[in-house]
């Protein structure tokens, strides 16, 4: 029998904050390869609520139990990002048609860039697949109810950002 070949994937993203459809997708990722990095990107054209350090910490916490996850703080090219860390398919999630036209063009774009990292996309489960840490930022700052749509850790933190 042929042993299963060992490919090490990575989910880029944000993260701000990581929310329980992220968890859901990187869980569910994790489970198909022998290696999975988050990677928390640094973007300066996005307003955060989380500086980039702290949003690596989250990620750290919240995935603590998942063995096969590396959180890793990241800035330019994620294909850049791949060719560094033997990166051989990235994770994108697509929550619905304007995600998914948005990450079919980066995926192809990607490919264009580094014709040796494939791209997949995952949809979060079903329970997930409303949430965005936008709006989970906009319910934060509104004292709107976030249980549910993120992890305890990070809705304390939220929580004490807002100072709601």
């Amino acid at each position: 029998m042929k042993e299963p070949k060992s490919i090490r994937a990575a989910y880029t993203g944000t993260f701000d904050p990581i929310t329980n459809g992220h968890a859901d997708v990187i869980r569910r990722a994790a489970g198909m390869f022998s290696e999975l990095i988050v990677a928390v990107a640094s973007n300066s054209s996005k307003k955060s609520i989380f500086d980039h350090d702290e949003r690596v910490e989250l990620a750290k916490l919240v995935l603590a139990d998942v063995d096969n996850v590396t959180v890793m703080p990241a800035d330019g090219l994620v294909v850049d990002f791949a060719r560094r860390n033997d990166v051989r398919v990235l994770v994108r999630g697509v929550r619905g048609v304007g995600d998914y036209e948005y990450e079919k063009q980066m995926a192809v774009m990607n490919r264009h860039l580094a014709p040796e990292i494939d791209t997949i996309l995952l949809s979060p489960s079903p329970e997930y697949a409303h949430i965005s840490s936008t709006l989970v930022r906009e319910i934060a700052f509104l004292d709107g109810r976030i249980t549910g749509l993120v992890p305890s850790v990070v809705a304390d933190r939220l929580h004490a950002k807002t100072g709601n």
